[in-house]
């Protein structure tokens, strides 16, 4: 699996960003992660999707971002509204084949895509 993530750019605090993650082959068995990685800190996961549609959700994005998937076409998204100047980060989209909902052991990622919220 290959993932292809865009969709950064560089916006202000309060705006919405979408974004995309493109994978190259089949996931719909897989659990689907959006991680970022700010200057100086460790990379985390902001959300993830299972196979089935179960969501979760880091508190510091609980409420401002959704992630949502498109399986027949093997697109995942990170929806991203009320943008804070902490948001600023690398985000990576990941995968991994299991049905269940991981929070921390991804196989594959994409090459990132760099948001940066201005205040």
């Amino acid at each position: 699996v290959q993932l292809q993530a865009s969709g950064g750019g560089l916006v202000q605090a309060g705006d919405s960003l979408r974004l995309s993650c493109a994978a190259s082959g089949r996931t719909a068995n897989y659990a689907m992660g959006w991680f970022r990685q700010a200057p100086g800190k460790k990379r985390e996961l902001s959300a993830a999707i299972s196979w089935s549609g179960n969501t979760y959700y880091a508190d510091s994005v609980k409420g401002r971002f959704t992630i949502y998937r498109n399986s027949a076409i093997n697109m995942v998204y990170l929806q991203m509204n009320n943008l804070k100047p902490e948001d600023t980060a690398v985000y990576y989209c990941a995968a991994v084949q299991d049905y269940g909902l991981p929070r921390y052991e991804y196989d594959y990622w994409g090459q990132g895509t760099l948001v940066t919220v201005s205040s």
